[in-house]
């Protein structure tokens, strides 16, 4: 294990112990950034690591990359399917029922972030149950513009990588010996069919990481005045979902 992710799970292990509490749950996509989160957590806590696979009419492809991933490292895992969960509670929100086509609209934009809240609730009375802390997956490049749910996957206890760009990323997921069909994989949180997550951002990550480096440097040279104007943007109107909720003074 290399020094990097030492450290790391040196710092689970510590806000862990912080918060009185035994172990970690993570959700398990099958993902890149789901299964580096679920491995540095297994190095720290080797035998109070729980993952939780958790499909939401997800493919099949995701499912198995993550129990591939819990066999490959030993991961205690639990498998709960929440489609039917989903439909009936879509159907109670919606009059029409479920129905509406899998595929990306505005309209579909709330119901696609039932998912990642569905799968917050079972993480949650699972970690409450064994007195875990929730470990979320999110990584700096998301972090930084907003790519995320909020009180979905951005409601979690720790974030591991959320002071690592995708692209870095990506080296320590080599280290870990993470498979490598996951590592090549097109990112997608799998909200819809054929959803990815640079379709989402509007730029691969290679230029959000460039970005999101040369705005922290302050040297812009290099970079494309449309994806640093865009990247911008997604920074100012995301803000609130990484501060503490905004509460007025008297």
């Amino acid at each position: 294990m290399n020094e990097l992710a030492s450290r790391i799970t040196d710092w689970i292990r510590e806000k862990v112990k912080e918060a009185d509490a035994e172990g970690v749950v993570v959700g398990m996509s099958g993902g890149l950034d789901s299964s580096v989160t679920v491995v540095l957590c297994k190095k720290a806590f080797p035998d109070t690591t729980l993952g939780l696979i958790l499909p939401c009419f997800s493919l099949k492809e995701d499912v198995e990359h993550a129990r591939v991933v819990a066999k490959a490292f030993e991961i205690e895992t639990k498998e709960i399917d929440l489609s039917n969960i989903f439909k009936s509670f879509l159907n109670t929100l919606e009059a029409r029922g479920y129905g509406i086509k899998d595929k990306k609209s505005e309209m579909n934009i709330p119901v696609a972030n039932l998912k990642p809240r569905l799968r917050m609730i079972c993480l949650y009375y699972f970690a409450n149950k064994l007195n875990y802390l929730v470990v979320g997956t999110g990584n700096k490049s998301e972090l930084s513009v907003g790519y995320f749910t909020k009180y979905g996957d951005g409601a979690v206890d720790l974030l591991p990588l959320g002071d690592m760009l995708k692209t870095e990323e990506r080296g320590l997921a080599q280290e870990l010996d993470i498979p490598e069909a996951i590592i090549d994989k097109v990112p997608s949180a799998g909200l819809w069919e054929g959803q990815t997550d640079e379709s989402e951002l509007g730029m691969s990550y290679d230029v959000l990481d460039k970005t999101l480096l040369a705005l922290e440097i302050g040297d812009l040279s290099g970079c494309d005045p449309e994806s640093v104007k865009k990247v911008k943007r997604m920074i100012d109107v995301s803000r609130h979902k990484r501060e503490n909720i905004a509460v007025f003074k008297k």
